[in-house]
């Protein structure tokens, strides 16, 4: 695969269902499509940070961002959270994640927003600049099933040190505390 073979580019209505078939193959779950669905519909949607991978005209990856409130100080603020990410299995290994993480996160970045949180692989996220958010000050409410250092933030150009918090999933995540996302 050339990087010209490989498109990133704004999710579209006609995508949905290419991108729901992509995420329930690369979870292994229906879970997880209904998830981006969810996401979708709410308020905390960003169009602009939904993006899918095409491979010879075909959607081969998705990712978006989203917005989710972070507790801080008696109060609220909209941060951006990346979840989920998803790769068809039958092309992993070919940088198609990595692509749309960078894409999306320079999004993010040239939009102006100060940092993106996840919960995911510290081996796989740290590549892209990813760090353990409680460091920083931010929790994140983590499944069982992941270590500590799953809870992740990207600081970026606007970072400003004195954003602090707990992360309150929206409501799109009820229900996928024990399920990977």
């Amino acid at each position: 695969m050339t990087p010209s073979e490989l498109v990133i580019r704004s999710e579209q209505p006609e995508d949905y269902a290419a991108i729901a078939d992509v995420v329930e193959d690369a979870f292994k779950s229906p879970v997880e499509a209904r998830l981006v669905e969810a996401i979708r519909a709410s308020t905390n949607y960003v169009a602009e940070f939904s993006l899918v991978a095409e491979l010879g005209g075909r959607i081969v990856g998705h990712v978006m961002i989203s917005h989710t409130a972070l507790r801080e100080n008696g109060g609220e603020r909209w941060i951006a959270m990346l979840s989920p990410l998803a790769v068809a299995p039958d092309v992993h290994g070919r940088g198609i994640g990595s692509a749309l993480v960078r894409a999306v996160t320079a999004r993010a970045d040239e939009r102006g927003e100060p940092l993106v949180i996840l919960e995911g692989s510290p081996a796989y996220y740290g590549r892209f600049g990813f760090e353990h958010s409680v460091a920083h000050g931010i929790h994140l409410p983590l499944p069982s099933w992941a270590p500590p250092e799953a809870a992740q933030v990207l600081r970026l150009k606007r970072y400003d040190s004195s954003i602090s918090g707990l992360v309150v999933y929206p409501p799109a995540f009820d229900g996928l505390t024990e399920s990977p996302h």
